[in-house]
């Protein structure tokens, strides 16, 4: 393999200039050689400003195309499809959460990729979120003593100008897309912070609510999770249309020696509160966008270098299975495991 890593964007939507710019900012080994998307005009867009040729079908970029590996970037019921198919093409696969819409999916594309030989990363940018990388630290440290409980939150109004959910009909509003709602999609970004911290969650318990008219899937949610340790964190999420939200909490955890809270102005700036700083030792922000750019250097050393990653793809089935937990529990009124 060349001294560059030659990459395909499958799909050049929103989260494709997030991607764009992690590779900016991180990885200059990775080349973009290829733009694919069914719309030509996204696919020569994005090729204009890579330099890369573009196509409108994978099986295209596939078949004509120069590159080692491909970034995934579709709706979430397209991934199993797509990544069966560059596993079966020898490329190496970069594919954006969640892995699939269901665990036996998820076994499917685990075995492809272990048959293919080839590299297999899932895009759970969380795992290098500067901030929460900053706590797994302080952790490890003992900084605080030890965990007692913790606490995720994320609300987000339902922005109709973003490229996230602009349009007539965004996919994202479209739960045969999705698979669910918000616990799924943007909840995986704070769960796997939570599964980094304290380890692997038992059971999840959940109230869903659909207050964004516009989204099939659910739009607020509240949760708790218990860890195979015993320790209880806490889950929130909410997506509402036209709401004006006050400063909050990204994360709180909370131990036998003080706190570790992750704070949502200036990027995410992470605080240490204990004995020696009980008003609080504040941390300069990098914050969350700045996730981008580690996740594609690791990505390019797995493949160039053959170093581990980070985090296998197996991991990224614990959000999944999360999610799916708190939907049943929603049904089932009960705690429910996330592993069974």
């Amino acid at each position: 393999m060349s001294r560059d890593l030659k990459l395909a964007f499958v799909g050049c939507g929103a989260i494709a200039e997030m991607h764009l710019m992690g590779i900016k900012e991180a990885a200059p080994d990775i080349r973009i050689t290829a733009a694919i998307d069914p719309v030509a005009a996204r696919a020569e867009a994005m090729a204009k400003r890579t330099g890369a040729t573009p196509y409108t079908s994978l099986a295209d970029g596939l078949a004509q195309g120069d590159f080692d590996a491909v970034d995934l970037m579709l709706p979430h019921h397209l991934h199993e499809d797509v990544a069966l198919e560059s596993f079966a093409a020898g490329k190496h696969v970069l594919l954006e959460k969640p892995m699939a819409l269901t665990p036996e999916s998820c076994d499917r594309i685990l075995a492809s990729a272990r048959a293919a030989g080839t590299v297999f990363m899932v895009a759970e940018n969380a795992q290098y979120w500067p901030e929460v990388v900053r706590a797994k630290e302080l952790l490890d440290a003992g900084a605080i003593g030890e965990v007692v409980t913790a606490r995720a939150t994320v609300n987000a109004p339902l922005d109709r100008t973003s490229p996230f959910y602009a349009g007539a009909r965004p996919w994202r509003f479209d739960k045969r897309s999705t698979g669910g709602g918000i616990s799924l999609d943007v909840g995986s970004h704070w769960i796997r912070p939570l599964r980094m911290w304290l380890g692997e969650i038992d059971e999840a318990i959940a109230a869903l609510d659909y207050p964004a008219k516009e989204m099939e899937g659910e739009s607020l949610v509240r949760a708790l999770f218990r860890f195979r340790s015993g320790t209880i964190a806490t889950f929130d999420a909410g997506m509402l249309p036209g709401t004006v939200f006050g400063p909050e909490v990204l994360f709180r955890i909370t131990g036998t020696g003080g706190e570790i809270v992750i704070e949502s102005h200036a990027g995410g700036r992470l605080a240490l509160y204990d004995s020696e700083h009980p008003k609080g030792l504040k941390e300069e922000a990098r914050g969350y966008l700045h996730s981008y750019g580690p996740e594609f250097a690791d990505f390019a050393s797995a493949v160039l270098h053959g170093t581990p990653l980070a985090a296998g793809p197996e991991q990224a089935i614990g959000e999944l299975r999360t999610a799916l937990a708190m939907y049943r529990s929603a049904d089932s009124k009960q705690w429910e495991k996330v592993w069974e």
